[in-house]
């Protein structure tokens, strides 16, 4: 099992999403329930094509948080 930071960011048309431990996986929609789908498909089909072609599968490295500052 793996587990991979997902980042999250709005955008002018919904959202986008990308997986800094995973070059290349990126994904967008128009709503965060898409997003969050088309992501996951995104992951699940780039590890599946890492176990074709034999490569690593890279483990995680990169680590996430919210801050939360009173302005």
């Amino acid at each position: 099992m793996r587990k991979y930071l997902v980042i999250y960011e709005k955008t002018t048309t919904g959202f986008s999403a990308y997986v800094p431990d995973l070059p290349g996986v990126i994904a967008t929609g128009k709503t965060k329930t898409s997003i969050e789908k088309n992501i996951y498909e995104a992951i699940q089909f780039h590890i599946e094509g890492l176990k074709l072609e034999k490569l690593p599968i890279p483990r995680y490295t990169s680590l996430g948080e919210t801050l939360v500052f009173s302005v």
